[in-house]
């Protein structure tokens, strides 16, 4: 298998959203997102599947040199880094960039719970803001606007990540709910680690729901218009996530028991429209 097939593998078997709106890129910008997103399933499933820390932290230790060592000049030897590194010098993708993914998966071992949403704003940074900024890098543009844009679209895909999988999360320890606004609504961690569902809880999530609509919202404004079709494969997503939030608001936060998704073809369907009618 080569590398470019060993990143479209990976980057096809995961189901993702984001793998619809490559479909509609041409052939080059495809293969560099399809490797760049297929770096960050690796780094992310380190922490996902690999149940032991030190393991997981030992994992994490070698993408860093990798990544390191691949930027230095020398050879990569995985093949997700071998099908990315060709892509890096023409897309403006950095050393920084991977490195800030692989911090952002680091944070998942030492940090279960936040504090405050500044604080959980900063770790969507390093997961999803920073993703954001080298995909749109990938479209075609890098320009400070499109920058902000491209991270503020990405703290949207990550809340509403954290609001569909709230209970997967919880079966691993994980509350990303922010401390301060489970206090302001009442609601105890023990109640989401226990899958209990209240008012309570309901109320918490719709305002959850209603600052990811938010940053959906300022993210579309700060994209220049110029840009608009360039990035076409962001708002593919966002058309994508954004609907997917609706779906779980339809269903009144059901989340705690179940993971709520749109099928294949509805995904399709939803990038296809975008792509060809350059709407939502």
């Amino acid at each position: 298998m080569t590398p470019e097939q060993y990143v479209q593998q990976k980057a096809a078997a995961s189901g993702s959203s984001f793998y619809y709106a490559f479909l509609f890129l041409p052939p080059p910008r495809r293969a560099a997102i399809t490797a760049f997103y297929a770096f960050c399933r690796e780094v992310d499933d380190v922490v996902d599947e690999v149940s032991d820390a030190g393991v997981a932290r030992t994992k994490l230790a070698w993408w860093q040199a990798e990544v390191a060592k691949s930027f230095a000049g020398q050879p990569p030897t995985h093949p997700v880094m071998q099908a990315l590194m060709p892509h890096t010098g023409l897309y403006d993708i950095e050393e920084r960039h991977l490195q800030a993914v692989i911090d952002g998966c680091q944070m998942d071992l030492e940090q279960t719970r936040y504090l405050d949403f500044p604080g959980l704003t900063r770790y969507c940074h390093q997961v999803a803001g920073i993703v954001g900024e080298v995909a749109a890098r990938i479209f075609g543009s890098a320009d400070e606007r499109t920058v902000e844009y491209a991270h503020t679209l990405g703290l949207a895909f990550q809340l509403t990540n954290i609001i569909r999988d709230v209970g997967e999360d919880a079966m691993m320890g994980r509350i990303y709910l922010p401390v301060a606004e489970l206090q302001q609504f009442d609601v105890k961690a023990h109640e989401i680690l226990k899958r209990q569902y209240s008012d309570r809880f309901t109320a918490l999530m719709r305002f959850q729901a209603e600052r990811a609509h938010g940053l959906y919202e300022k993210a579309l404004a700060l994209l220049p218009p110029e840009q608009r079709r360039a990035q076409k494969p962001g708002l593919m997503m966002a058309s994508i996530y954004r609907t997917l939030l609706r779906e779980i608001e339809r269903d009144q936060f059901q989340v705690l028991h179940q993971r709520i998704a749109l099928t294949p073809l509805r995904k399709l369907w939803l990038a296809w429209k975008m792509q060809a009618l350059g709407r939502m």
